[in-house]
């Protein structure tokens, strides 16, 4: 049976929404965002975060760039006791200016394609896992896969939620991710209904 894990978008989640975020000066941990990673690392879960990237097809950014942005996200987590296990990317993106990354792809979110790659080379329980995220995008990757999912009211959390329109389409919404991790460490053990 494989470990369970906790899937994190990056921005807005657990980082400052920055519109294409270019440099790692522009990074800002969200308040609480090392605490509640550090949580889940003392309870054994793995901690993997899966990000779409389309600033690299659209040429605002090299993945060399974004290599030094997860090297300080990596860097301020450190600082804070707490660490990542992986982190997935996707650069592609179908209208991208670069054409070696214009296309389609199965890992761009809602694409489940950076959840099955990490369950595989992790090996993950996806059926014991949860995804968490701000946009329908993360919700969906991970339902698609049998995760449990959490929206974080950061980023555009409250936008996601705010087009529900009553209709919850998380197993939680949570306002920021100290509170989403909370609600996993309370639920982790408990069986996924009807999966």
């Amino acid at each position: 049976m494989g470990r369970p894990a906790v899937f994190l978008d990056r921005d807005g989640t657990i980082v400052r929404e920055v519109e294409y975020m270019r440099s790692p000066k522009q990074l800002r941990l969200l308040r609480g965002a090392g605490e509640a990673i550090r949580r889940l690392n003392e309870a054994g879960l793995v901690v993997v975060v899966a990000t779409n990237q389309s600033g690299i097809a659209r040429g605002l950014l090299a993945e060399e760039d974004l290599e030094a942005i997860h090297a300080e996200l990596r860097r301020r987590l450190a600082n804070r006791g707490a660490s990542l296990d992986a982190i997935y990317y996707c650069p592609h993106h179908p209208e991208g200016a670069r054409g070696e990354y214009r296309r389609r792809c199965r890992c761009r979110k809602p694409a489940p394609g950076m959840l099955r790659r990490a369950a595989k080379e992790l090996h993950l329980d996806l059926r014991r896992s949860f995804a968490v995220g701000d946009s329908d995008r993360d919700l969906d990757a991970g339902r698609r896969v049998g995760c449990r999912t959490v929206l974080v009211r950061t980023g555009y959390g409250r936008d996601t939620e705010a087009r529900w329109r009553g209709a919850a389409r998380a197993d939680y919404a949570a306002a920021d991710i100290r509170d989403a991790v909370a609600w996993i460490l309370r639920h982790r053990r408990r069986p996924v209904r009807g999966r």
